[in-house]
């Protein structure tokens, strides 16, 4: 036995001041503040090539970490891409032994270990042409 019978229309009505309220507590929810740019610890590495040392943009570069523990090894990588100006930079940065591979198109790999021992440390790279094959 049914003890309210809503039309089809009424279901609708109480459906849509459903979502309002819902939308309402929602919006009075204070918001959520984000970190200022300038607080946030994050390494820069710097990525130039060839005589001129202009910036290579689009390079890919790899952050490579192993933490080596007595059951098994905590082993992290980081992907970031440089910008325009050749500027990669990597938010929160692992310290310690860090691995940094760079892989650029026209551009010799390169690969090297470094001790990050400050989170916001630069480090400058600077590529080579790979040799021409005839």
């Amino acid at each position: 036995m049914q003890l309210f019978r809503f039309s089809r229309s009424a279901r609708l009505v109480w459906i849509f001041l459903a979502a309002c309220a819902y939308a309402s507590a929602q919006q009075s929810a204070p918001p959520k503040e984000a970190p200022a740019p300038a607080s946030i610890p994050r390494l820069t590495i710097e990525i130039t090539g060839g005589d001129a040392d202009k910036p290579i943009e689009n390079a890919s570069v790899y952050l490579k970490t192993q933490e080596d523990r007595l059951i098994k090894d905590k082993k992290t990588e980081v992907n970031v891409k440089t910008n325009m100006q050749g500027v990669a930079h990597v938010p929160q940065p692992p310290v310690g032994r860090v691995l940094i591979q760079v892989v650029a198109e026209g551009w010799k790999p390169y690969g090297r270990w470094y001790d990050i021992t400050d989170s916001k440390q630069v480090v400058k790279i600077h590529l080579d042409r790979p040799p021409k094959w005839y």
